[in-house]
């Protein structure tokens, strides 16, 4: 197991100010929350941080902060992906310039480009960063399927860390970790955390981490001890709770959950919905029951 890449990363929610601006002071205030409930590091930029809804100079902004407020006491790992080359390029070079542990991205997509293209895109990310490269496998959203041969040429080199895999295969989760000593793989779907466990996930990175971090961090624990019907316990309390934000939206779920927790979040940008009332009370009430 690699050191500084294993347990449990929230993947950092992004708030606004009452003008609809990127919220640094919250941003801070929430990585130092989550350390105290037992985060070993951070996934910034990412999918949960509403990375296509925001501008470039942004997503820069969010990650100067974050590694600011990290301050070296947590591993950061900056999501980086676009669908152009040359803006994952600069993204990347600007999380190497700031003090990121490695970078993250997502294939490009939209226009279902060739196995070819997509390595020529990851290799470029490599050779621009000079980090750890963790490919971010989402197929459900992403589009761009990589098959098990694919992982491979990657895998074969150094500079390619490993996977966040945010998919139900299980089996190409256990794959992966097989494929070199050294390689790291986080699970992806929160809701999963101790089918990747079980299947040799080095931890997770995931959106609900960011409220209950805490709870995740007592499954990997309990999982590690063996003790897994408790284990199993703890992750159908986080499912309830999950099964609810799913039914009101993830993203504007776990910020109205954050609201309630005294944090400055704001709504997510459109095209998001803010929660009803009635959402809002019914997620809050699975939530007290379960957390």
């Amino acid at each position: 197991m690699n050191n500084k890449f294993h347990g449990v990363f929230p993947a950092l929610l992004t708030p606004y100010d009452k003008n609809g601006n990127v919220n640094c002071e919250t941003i801070e205030a929430l990585i130092e929350h989550n350390l105290k409930k037992g985060a070993t590091g951070f996934y910034v930029g990412g999918s949960t941080s509403e990375a296509f809804l925001l501008s470039m100079d942004e997503r820069k902004t969010i990650l100067e902060t974050a590694v600011k407020a990290a301050n070296g006491k947590a591993t950061i790992i900056a999501h980086v992906g676009c669908v152009s080359t040359e803006h994952t390029a600069e993204l990347a070079r600007h999380a190497a310039k700031v003090g990121a542990d490695a970078v993250s991205a997502v294939p490009p997509f939209y226009y279902g480009f060739s196995f070819n293209e997509i390595k020529n895109h990851y290799m470029t990310l490599a050779d621009e960063s000079g980090l750890p490269v963790i490919i971010y496998n989402f197929v459900a959203n992403g589009g761009s399927k990589l098959s098990q041969e694919n992982f491979e040429v990657f895998l074969r080199d150094p500079r390619f860390l490993g996977v966040k895999h945010t998919s139900a295969d299980m089996f190409l989760l256990e794959r992966l970790k097989g494929m070199r000593d050294d390689v790291v793989v986080f699970n992806g779907f929160d809701e999963m955390f101790i089918s990747g466990l079980a299947a040799g996930a080095d931890g997770g990175i995931g959106s609900t981490y960011n409220f209950m971090a805490e709870k995740f961090v007592k499954i990997e624990t309990l999982f590690r001890a063996n003790k897994i019907d408790e284990a199993r316990e703890e992750q159908k309390k986080a499912n309830n709770i999950i099964a609810a934000l799913i039914q009101v939206g993830v993203i504007p779920g776990c910020k109205a959950i954050l609201r309630s927790q005294g944090f400055d979040m704001g709504e997510a940008r459109r095209p998001f919905s803010p929660l009803t009332a009635e959402q809002n009370d019914m997620l809050l009430k699975v939530y007290s029951e379960n957390v």
